[in-house]
């Protein structure tokens, strides 16, 4: 019984011994499956002993692209820019994302229809001036309050004392960009960094809620 046990075991291992050392000074090769499967005298079978190894020929289809993921190059870098509006007090209702290397107006569209509550005046920067922008407001019954590039040829007169209360909108960016993982954009999808800002933007709100 022992020895039936002993050959089963060296069956199974299949371990083939060196060959002495050849006149050239090197181990010899031997005749053998060391592990392998297959004809006696072949290379085992494993991916690691393959004698021509290559990346697949099978062109993998690329997941997602940069528009979709709202992510692009601008001048300070790889960015996603927030496009965003508050009200009178200061309290965000509305976002959008664009890449880094999309100008301020493509979001106006967007963060105009994207609330439909009756407003009277639409307070935004120098990067807003634009004719189509202040007939869409105009014809909705709002009141424009942007300065007027440089290049303009006639510049259009705006409220100034009005427009002393944008600062809302800077400050609401930065308790927005206090989160470093909306400061350096840690999500990958689109998706899952607008649902963060939204946290965010609800816990803001709280502290409105809780004083009423």
């Amino acid at each position: 019984m022992a020895a039936f046990t002993s050959g089963l075991w060296q069956v199974e291992q299949r371990v083939s011994p060196f060959s002495p050392v050849v006149p050239d000074r090197r181990v010899g090769f031997v005749a053998g499956n060391a592990g392998g499967i297959g004809r006696t005298g072949q290379r085992g079978t494993y991916d690691r002993q393959h004698g021509d190894p290559g990346a697949s020929m099978r062109r993998r289809r690329k997941r997602g692209n940069q528009s979709q993921a709202a992510l692009g190059r601008s001048r300070g870098g790889f960015s996603t820019k927030i496009h965003a509006r508050c009200d009178g007090k200061g309290r965000p209702i509305g976002f959008w994302l664009t890449g880094g290397e999309v100008h301020d107006n493509r979001g106006f569209l967007p963060l105009l229809r994207l609330v439909t509550d009756k407003i009277k005046a639409m307070l935004a920067d120098k990067g807003y001036d634009a004719d189509a922008i202040r007939e869409e407001l105009l014809l909705h019954g709002i009141e424009p309050v942007i300065p007027s590039k440089k290049d303009r040829k006639q510049p259009i007169a705006h409220d100034h004392a009005k427009y002393k209360q944008r600062n809302l909108i800077e400050r609401l960016f930065n308790k927005l960009k206090n989160w470093r993982r909306i400061a350096t954009r840690y999500d990958k999808t689109a998706e899952s960094f607008i649902g963060f800002v939204c946290l965010v933007s609800a816990k803001l709100w709280t502290h409105f809620v809780n004083r009423t």
